[in-house]
């Protein structure tokens, strides 16, 4: 994309109303706009953005054996007077009433809704296990909605959930649900800790919080400093194995791990002293299993192996996709801008061009521009007629892992500068080996496609 034809309008002052780093800079770098409290229109960069993380969900999600779908925002009431949720569930449910008097919510999850399509075509315990899912908008009207996407009103979510005959079925659906997330989230760029949590009105005694370190966490966490070092890294996992699964569950919650809800002090001070780390912590996902909560109340039974009708075990499973923006910038940022992971850069790399108009380097530019599209890579060419230093701003703010900056006097000796945002480490190297540097580089993040 030429800067020229892209929408990006970024600000050169930080706004009033941002409280916390990824507000801040999703505002500066014209990721999003307020449409009304804790409401967000998703201007194109923060729209690519969002899209990276949905594909990466996805792709984890199928991996792991979950079937996709989609479910509608609106719900009857009626699913959740069968559950017992619908008065019990508290004011952050948008309720309405249509045209025929009939009374509506606006989703803020979908337990009820999944169980309804469950009871309507599964029968028999052939079909089971089944792990349903869909990526959707919810909403939720929180009291008081700050810090940008990371609590706003309406959010983007993933959330999935499994049928099976069995609790020890159930647990190992929900094992697999933490497995492919431990993936999920690694492939962002993140450390999302696993930590033992309440389940609030969902329900069930099962849960499991993934929570990203950092200050502006909502939530106060203790764990066992130990727990940072884990990482699943690329290994590879059988879903179908009972004891794979479990072993990974044990690996990355064994070690003290919860959230204020759950915290308990006696085994916290077991820990050695210089392990104890009491921090803040973003959610980012959450994994349940509730048994038959929602089974029993809403008549979900399979015809058993026995031939006898027989409630299914269920477990729900989300990941805040939108909130994961702004985790993420929280969590890789710097005092010039955002940093972005290279599994999820809404562009592969910048090319900056410190003398438009001049025949070599506007010729040269064109040329890395059409090399790296033709890879399947998509840069972001700064095509426009402004001061080197606003061009390189601009640059460090939108957070591009990579950037490629060419000008005359590099031109005359034959290379480009290749320069880490992260690092801050330039490179010079001839036009073909830079793109050839780039393209390796996401070879391995399987990253590609324009939007």
């Amino acid at each position: 994309m030429r800067l020229t034809r892209y929408f990006m309008p970024v600000l050169r002052e930080n706004p009033a109303e941002a409280q916390i780093v990824s507000h801040r800079l999703m505002l500066r770098a014209g990721m999003i706009k307020q449409n009304a409290a804790g409401i967000y229109s998703w201007l194109p960069l923060g729209f690519k953005v969002l899209r990276k993380l949905e594909n990466i969900v996805h792709e984890e999600q199928i991996r792991a054996g979950h079937v996709p779908m989609l479910m509608p925002t609106m719900q009857s009431a009626d699913l959740w007077r069968e559950s017992g949720r619908y008065d019990a569930y508290g004011p952050e449910m948008l309720r309405i009433r249509d045209r025929q008097d009939r009374d509506m919510l606006f989703g803020p999850t979908n337990e009820e809704m999944i169980t309804d399509i469950f009871r309507s075509h599964v029968s028999s315990y052939k079909d089971l296990p089944l792990t349903l899912y869909h990526i959707q908008w919810k909403f939720r009207d929180e009291m008081r909605p700050r810090f940008g996407v990371m609590r706003g009103r309406e959010f983007f979510m993933k959330d999935g959930y499994n049928f099976d005959l069995t609790k020890e079925d159930a647990l190992h659906a929900y094992n697999r649900h933490l497995v492919s997330y431990l993936r999920t989230y690694e492939r962002m760029g993140l450390q999302a800790i696993p930590m033992r949590a309440d389940s609030g009105p969902i329900g069930g005694d099962d849960t499991h919080e993934f929570l990203v370190l950092a200050d502006t966490g909502e939530s106060e966490v203790f764990y066992d400093s130990a727990v940072t070092d884990l990482t699943f890294g690329d290994r590879d996992i059988d879903y179908d194995s009972v004891a794979q699964c479990q072993g990974v569950m044990e690996e990355f919650t064994n070690l003290y791990a919860r959230t204020d809800e759950t915290h308990d002090q006696a085994l916290f001070d077991a820990i050695p002293a210089e392990r104890q780390r009491k921090a803040r912590g973003i959610e980012v996902g959450q994994i349940f299993y509730f048994g038959t909560k929602y089974s029993d109340a809403m008549g979900a039974k399979v015809q058993g192996p026995d031939g006898k009708p027989t409630a299914v075990h269920m477990g729900s499973h989300g990941i805040g996709v939108s909130r994961l923006v702004g985790a993420i910038i929280e969590a890789s940022h710097d005092d010039k801008g955002i940093i972005w992971p290279e599994g999820v850069t809404p562009f592969h790399c910048g090319i900056v061009n410190l003398k438009q108009g001049d025949m070599e380097a506007d010729a040269a530019c064109d040329a890395l521009y059409a090399s790296l599209r033709a890879l399947g890579l998509d840069p972001l060419y700064d095509d426009r007629k402004e001061r080197a230093g606003g061009k390189f701003a601009t640059m460090d703010l939108i957070g591009l892992p990579w950037r490629i900056t060419v000008g005359p006097r590099g031109l005359k000796n034959g290379v480009v500068e290749l320069t880490s945002r992260k690092s801050g480490e330039s490179v010079e190297m001839p036009p073909e080996q830079a793109v050839e540097k780039i393209a390796s580089i996401y070879a391995t993040h399987h990253v590609t496609g324009n939007l």
